[in-house]
């Protein structure tokens, strides 16, 4: 008998295990191999692997600073920003820290205390309530496991197992799957990217520079051919001086975007759901590690201060974080609404002027 298990061990999943594991009985699962920083996983997280901001708060807010060998080059501070629809182009300054996605979630697994069990390279099947008590299933290595817990967190990202056998009315936000391609590229680009075209997504496509490698991104409504609507968007960017040498690397994943609060579920009774599985993720840049770490942090507070009444005290924590996704909402006509956003652009708000020339 756990007091909690956790279905998912990337940002959410494990620092809610890092945050209580000191003080209950925890099993996290997850599918992927996240125990050795030097392992190689059966499935990688399709991410562009940038620390926003607000995640950077959080982590400060942790007190926890990213080991070096996490990072990757090169660390810029600027975004091209490319509006192919209306044709324009503006620079602005951003401050991301680029970062090995993959290292960085086994990084957030080896901070969780040593009192947690953590179980690799396992399945999650599903689960039933019995008695106030939860009976869950999980498979590893062929063999199949039965287990029992008092609660039942689902960190399992964007297509939730644990919120799909979870029988509740809320609805799912939008869905879309993220493609990335990696390029080996003889010399580094000195900016991130983010494209907008509605002849390829109602959301919008990235490059970002890793290493000797370049990773173009787009984000597309499944049913839409989204494989064939990347191809076009490569052909694009190459006619705009792009370069992309042989691709190395190839992964997708599932990516949701909610569109009203409604569509953000916080669980039932003993049954959690905390990151990209309640729905928690930015409508308007599809960032979720803020949303990872404050969820949990809610979920984390909600357990210790009021273990009769989870859900309810979760969702009272989580009050800021849906201001904040109305803020989102506010905020995306402004890029994703094509005039409006032309607007936006052709003011030249904020915008960076980049210097190109040798001062003489």
């Amino acid at each position: 008998m756990y007091d909690i298990v956790i279905v998912g061990g990337g940002p959410a999943g494990s620092t809610l295990a890092r945050l209580l594991g000191k003080k209950f009985k925890i099993l996290v699962i997850d599918k992927r191999q996240l125990i050795y920083m030097t392992s190689e996983g059966n499935f990688e997280k399709c991410c562009g692997g940038l620390i926003a901001p607000d995640a950077q708060l959080m982590l400060a807010k942790f007190g926890l600073g990213i080991p070096q060998n996490i990072l990757v080059g090169p660390q810029l501070f600027t975004v091209r920003t490319i509006d192919i629809q209306n044709n324009i182009e503006q620079y602005y300054q951003r401050h991301y820290i680029n970062v090995d996605r993959e290292k960085f979630d086994k990084w957030l697994v080896s901070l969780i205390p040593p009192e947690v069990d953590v179980v690799c390279g396992a399945i999650f099947k599903g689960f039933e309530i019995i008695n106030n008590n939860i009976n869950l299933k999980y498979i590893q290595q062929g063999r199949e496991y039965n287990i029992n817990t008092k609660v039942l967190v689902g960190a399992d990202g964007a297509i939730s197992t644990v919120r799909k056998k979870l029988s509740i009315d809320s609805p799912r936000p939008k869905t879309y799957i993220s493609i990335q391609e990696y390029y080996k590229v003889d010399n580094s680009l000195p900016y991130f990217s983010s494209i907008f075209d509605d002849d390829i997504t109602d959301f919008y496509s990235w490059t970002i520079p890793k290493d000797d490698l370049l990773v173009l991104g787009t984000a597309v409504i499944p049913k839409n051919k989204p494989y064939e609507r990347f191809i076009v968007l490569k052909e694009k960017l190459i006619s705009r001086g792009f370069e992309f040498g042989p691709c190395v690397k190839r992964n997708g994943a599932y990516l949701l975007r909610p569109e009203r609060l409604n569509q953000i579920c916080v669980g039932k009774g003993n049954v959690a759901l905390i990151g990209e599985a309640a729905g928690w993720i930015s409508p308007s840049s599809a960032e979720g590690l803020s949303y990872s770490f404050r969820s949990a942090y809610a979920l984390a507070n909600a357990i210790l201060h009021r273990p009769d009444n989870i859900i309810d005290e979760y969702y009272r924590n989580t009050n800021k974080l849906r201001l904040n996704i109305k803020w989102k909402h506010f905020k995306s006509p402004f890029m994703y609404n094509t005039f409006l956003r032309k607007i936006a652009m052709k003011s030249g708000f904020m915008k960076m002027d980049m210097i190109n020339h040798e001062v003489v």
